[in-house]
């Protein structure tokens, strides 16, 4: 009888030794990393901030943020550009030689106080030049009996020529004696003799031409009456 009591009570105590233990194993259950400092698992609202926002923008968003920056700076460009232009103004032809297509041109005929050619020139619209070359190129056709020779009377250097303001030239077609010559009703004028642009100017008449001579650009008409020297 005891032998039996001795054993039953040998098996209560293993048991509960067994309880105990399995008890205190659940008390205390897996490790939990956030007590021993570990870090936690990154979550799924780990990208935004505390107020729900998100720190970095993504998709459409950040194209969106992208092209507002480009179209801003393109922006700021163009109107400095067009700022530019727009105070820059018109200055066509400002400050440059005066080229045979930048002048209008007119001939007339003076009959006093010695029957001559006289020619004007005046800038075009919107041109301001110079005529740096004190005398003009004057032909009456293409061959080298036309070309008129400079006498160097008058002369300005340089003339400005814009707006209302002109400069004037004289020109004897004939300052031979007799019948000699040919008769021309056009005379070809450059501002300079390489000058690309000739201007064909009609006359006021036919006349004959013979060992033509002209005068320098000046701004008094009194200045370029052509003489033989």
């Amino acid at each position: 009888m005891r032998s039996r009591l001795a054993t039953r009570s040998a098996r209560l105590v293993l048991a509960a030794a067994v309880v105990t233990a399995l008890a205190a194993t659940t008390a205390c259950g897996p490790e939990d990393p956030a007590e021993n400092g570990a870090p936690a698992a990154p979550s799924a609202s780990a990208s935004s901030t505390g107020d729900g926002k998100s720190e970095t923008p993504s998709g459409d968003n950040a194209s969106a943020s992208e092209s507002a920056s480009a179209g801003s700076s393109k922006s700021g460009g163009s109107t400095s550009g067009d700022k530019g232009e727009s105070t820059g103004g018109d200055k066509s032809g400002y400050g440059q030689s005066c080229g045979t297509n930048d002048l209008d041109f007119t001939v007339t005929w003076e009959a006093q106080p010695i029957s001559h050619y006289l020619v004007t020139a005046k800038a075009k619209s919107g041109i301001t030049c110079y005529l740096d070359v004190n005398t003009p190129s004057v032909s009456f056709g293409s061959g080298a009996d036309g070309v008129a020779s400079p006498v160097g009377q008058g002369g300005e250097d340089p003339i400005k020529l814009s707006g209302s303001s002109v400069a004037y030239a004289g020109i004897d077609a004939k300052t031979t004696e007799g019948d000699g010559g040919k008769k021309f009703e056009s005379v070809i004028i450059a501002t300079s003799e390489d000058d690309p642009n000739p201007a064909q100017v009609e006359l006021p008449d036919a006349p004959t031409v013979d060992k033509p001579i002209v005068t320098n650009w000046s701004t008094k008409r009194d200045e370029v009456i052509p003489r033989v020297i």
